[in-house]
């Protein structure tokens, strides 16, 4: 069944071929869908700076912030459903890959409705324990009450595209996120500044093009994934699927839940070393700013192939595959690698020009990011495997030690560097803190990938035992001669 899936869609079997090329053709999609959505944020905000100014830029920042810390968590909800849907897809079991899609969208298509509906009554008060700015304020209310509107929809959207690359189509997604980056990107102007029968709605027509891309691309979606027949639809009794299995979704919020922390405890630390840096003046501040823009992109590549990494080794360990999973793991090293390490020399020969479409080039913000980009931009190289590896490990459901490996270096070591070195460094122990954060969780990830632990984790789903089951149980496990026969 699975086999005929995949030769409909052209895509999916991640268990057979050449384990490089495989890898790199179904990195690539996601990669390109990494850089066409962070191009779609650049744009809105360019959009919203133009036309509404300084507080308006201010208030979507803050109401981002309030999403981002959303979908964190569901980011890793959505993670443990794209590895268990792999390995139910890597063993053939289509059907299994359905009942965990129908639990994972049931489930939190429920739960993001709710969210929707209470994050708008509570968006005044969100803004207030943030300590929005008192002018930024009512443009921020504003446009966080429609983004809410818009939330069950962009966090279906993320899950699906996300199950979609765990039964392994990349495609899909890549097309579905274009069709929404357009819309988006297309629709700001209109709405913002009210242009043609459109209602003219300022920092709110922002947010409501950001909807309207997203139940657009939503729909389409849905409709392609059924005109196609794709593997993970619904049909029939199927749809009883969406109704949540309990045990499915107690391995999701398991799984998920650490995941969703690793997110939460990267944008913290970022906050806490952005307060570290405003210390330093408005010039380093700018130069950290526009250093921070390029490493969005520079380590787009390591999480691309960090999430295919994981699809295709739960694909194999689903199939029993495990032969291929280290040869998954050192190709993946190897792209990561390669990629990232030119990405960065093209950056090098060519940073004055690359960092002056950000300032000016008599700012004098612009020798301090050129200094910064030297010190600090080689570690998305240790990065990268770092994440390669996580991808590996997590693919079989060993997902603490990665965060407690990440909570490590970037919290007690990160900080604790700054703060010992700051005097004899100065700003410097703040850049180089990023590589010898790195380096430390390269480190500890390669001792937990090479001691071989979590190959004996699981990623499976706690079945409530039935009553045969327990009769079983109860006999097995009784002292010799010490079964009771009750009466009745």
């Amino acid at each position: 069944m699975a086999d005929a899936a995949s030769r409909r869609t052209g895509r999916g079997d991640l268990t057979q071929g050449h384990i490089g090329k495989t890898l790199l053709s179904f990195a690539l999609p996601t990669l390109a869908s990494s850089i066409i959505q962070s191009l779609n944020g650049t744009i809105n905000a360019i959009w919203v700076g133009r036309f509404l100014g300084e507080h308006a830029l201010a208030a979507t920042s803050n109401a981002n912030m309030v999403m981002f810390l959303l979908n964190a968590f569901v980011f890793g909800f959505g993670m443990a459903s794209t590895i268990l849907i792999g390995q139910y897809w890597g063993r053939k079991d289509v059907d299994g890959a359905r009942r965990i899609f129908g639990t994972a969208a049931g489930a939190f298509g429920l739960a993001t409705i709710i969210m929707a509906v209470a994050g708008w009554f509570l968006s005044p008060a969100i803004l207030a324990l943030l300590g929005t700015p008192a002018d930024a304020a009512p443009l921020a209310l504003a446009y966080l009450r429609v983004i809410f509107i818009a939330m069950p929809t962009m966090i279906l959207m993320a899950l699906l595209m996300m199950a979609l690359r765990g039964a392994g189509d990349s495609i899909t997604p890549l097309w579905f996120m274009i069709v929404s980056v357009l819309l988006d990107s297309g629709l700001n102007p209109v709405f913002i500044l009210g242009l043609g029968p459109a209602p003219k709605m300022g920092i709110a027509g922002s947010a409501t093009a950001t909807a309207i891309a997203n139940y657009v691309a939503l729909i389409g979606l849905l409709i392609f994934i059924y005109a196609r027949d794709l593997p993970l639809r619904l049909r029939g009794r199927e749809l009883s699927y969406l109704l949540p299995n309990w045990s499915i979704l107690r391995t999701l919020v398991a799984k998920g839940l650490p995941m969703g922390i690793q997110m939460i405890v990267i944008s913290m630390s970022a906050l806490t070393l952005i307060g570290i840096v405003n210390r330093e003046g408005v010039d380093t501040a700018a130069a950290f700013g526009v250093a921070m823009q390029l490493w969005t992109y520079v380590q787009m590549p390591a999480m691309a192939l960090g999430a295919a990494v994981s699809a295709m080794t739960a694909q194999n360990i689903g199939a029993g595959r495990w032969d291929r999973v280290n040869a998954i793991t050192r190709s993946g090293v190897i792209y990561t690698f390669a990629i990232t390490g030119v990405l960065i020399i093209l950056m090098t020969l060519s940073d004055r020009a690359v960092l002056s479409l950000f300032m000016g080039p008599a700012s004098p913000a612009l020798p301090i990011a050129r200094h910064i980009h030297v010190l600090a931009t080689w570690n998305f190289l240790l990065f990268g495997v770092t994440m390669v590896l996580f991808g590996t490990v997590r693919a079989n459901g060993s997902v603490w030690g990665p965060l407690i490996i990440l909570c490590i270096g970037l919290v007690p070591v990160r900080f604790g560097f700054i703060a010992a070195s700051y005097p004899s460094l100065n700003a410097d122990a703040i850049w180089l803190s990023f590589p010898v954060s790195s380096s430390v969780n390269l480190a500890l990830a390669m001792a937990f990938y090479f001691q071989g632990g979590w190959r004996k984790a699981r990623f499976t789903i706690e079945e409530q035992p039935g009553d045969d089951e327990c009769v079983e149980e109860a006999q097995a496990t009784r002292e010799p001669g010490g079964a009771l026969s009750p009466a009745a």
